[in-house]
């Protein structure tokens, strides 16, 4: 059965998401749909991006991926499908798949749709994936395209001995995530001892492997299973106590 995942901003009280589900299984009746996440804030591009990407690398290849966060207001009213590493990718032109990968696939196809009738995402969509979960190849889908939206966003500052971050997302547990890396981390910081200064409160001096390392109640930071950098709490929550939003900034301090 040919696999489907899902990313979405529709969340799970109204019809839309049903609606795309039902007209893919129209399409493709065998399809396995996997819903990687519907709760992306209302057109967050960067928030799904990030999501996503941290999401895709663990499905089998030959996987079809959808990705339909904020589709009616990109610049370009384009729908876009491309292929990296044998996994096959579908979304809006509006800058999300310059976010989604570091180095964008060589090619993209632009879907079919009638451009003087009623915007339906429901059929874009739905016939895209039946062309690829039936085996049909991405040129069937629609001409090549070109000029793609590209999407920037912050980038840590670096220094000899410094990280200047910024927090990303606050997870489900309220740990804020930052854009400082592991493989950053190890390169600026040289195995040497660290402060992380956020906010006003106390820098936190040590990198814990897993969140049990503090007491209950105690701050600490930690790389978290997709390399990441987080802040968080023993058994408590982060980010609304030290009030770590997205575009917070933190810095790492580096010393012999």
């Amino acid at each position: 059965m040919p696999i489907v995942t899902l990313t979405t901003d529709f969340g799970w009280r109204d019809y839309y998401l049903a609606m795309i589900k039902g007209a893919m299984l129209c399409e493709h009746p065998q399809l396995n749909i996997v819903d990687i996440t519907h709760s992306i804030a209302n057109y967050d591009i960067v928030q799904a991006a990030f999501l996503f990407k941290n999401a895709w690398p663990s499905f089998p290849e030959g996987t079809i991926h959808l990705i339909s966060v904020n589709d009616y207001y990109a610049p370009r009213k384009r729908y876009l499908a491309t292929t990296r590493q044998g996994h096959f990718f579908i979304g809006p032109d509006n800058g999300i798949f310059s976010l989604i990968f570091e180095e964008m696939p060589p090619h993209f196809y632009e879907l079919d749709y009638d451009e003087n009738g009623p915007l339906s995402l429901k059929d874009i969509y739905a016939q895209a994936v039946g062309y690829l979960a039936h085996g049909r190849p991405l040129i069937e889908i629609g001409l090549p395209a070109q000029d793609i939206e590209r999407r920037i966003t912050l980038q840590p500052v670096i220094g000899h001995s410094q990280i200047r971050g910024s927090v990303i997302y606050v997870d489900n547990f309220d740990n804020a995530i930052t854009n400082i890396t592991r493989e950053l981390f190890d390169k600026v910081g040289a195995g040497r001892s660290f402060k992380l200064y956020f906010k006003r409160h106390a820098p936190i001096k040590r990198l814990s492997r897993n969140y049990h390392d503090q007491p209950v109640g105690e701050p600490l930071c930690l790389f978290n299973p997709a390399g990441y950098l987080e802040v968080a709490v023993n058994m408590g929550r982060a980010a609304t106590l030290f009030g770590l939003k997205e575009e917070e900034t933190i810095q790492i301090d580096f010393h012999s």
